[in-house]
This record gives C-alpha cells, structure tokens and sequence, in this order.
C-alpha cells in the first residue's frame, strides 16, 4: 500500500511565461505555494473557527481539516464519486 499523500499540485499554479517566439502556453508546476490539499483544508476549517466555541483543540480541529481535506482529494480525483 502506497501511504504517500496526494497533495493535489499547487492550488494556485502561475501561467508559463512563454517568450512571443515559443508556441502553447500552460501551468508551471514548481511554484513552491500553497498545495490543494493545504487550500482545501483551510476551507474545511473555516466554518467550525466561524461558528464559535468548539469541542476541539488545534490539534484536533486541524486534523478535521486535513480529514476533510483528503476525502475531498479523493472525490476529486474520482469524478466527484467518493467511493
């Protein structure tokens, strides 16, 4: 079994800066920010910091995120189907 986390590539790629002589265009894929799967759980995690008092510490709370974070990877990654 492969444990290797797929981050889902950077969440904010930057176009490829292509001189006027060179054809296509794309995403360049070495840009250091922010992965998908760091976006997406900060956007899970936006809620319960939202919503006031919670049963969770930061431990627990970031752990949700990144749970939430990777389901939606894999739907993702699936069509949309979670299975």
């Amino acid at each position: 079994m492969n444990d290797t986390i797929k981050d889902g590539g950077p969440a904010f790629p930057t176009p490829v800066q292509h001189s006027p002589d060179s054809p296509g265009a794309g995403w360049r894929e070495d840009y250091p920010g922010m992965s998908l799967r760091d976006w997406f759980a900060g956007q899970a995690l936006a809620g319960p910091l939202a919503s006031g008092p919670h049963n969770c510490d930061q431990h627990g709370l970031a752990h949700y995120a990144y749970l939430h974070a990777d389901a939606m990877l894999k739907a993702r990654a699936n069509g949309g189907d979670d299975d």
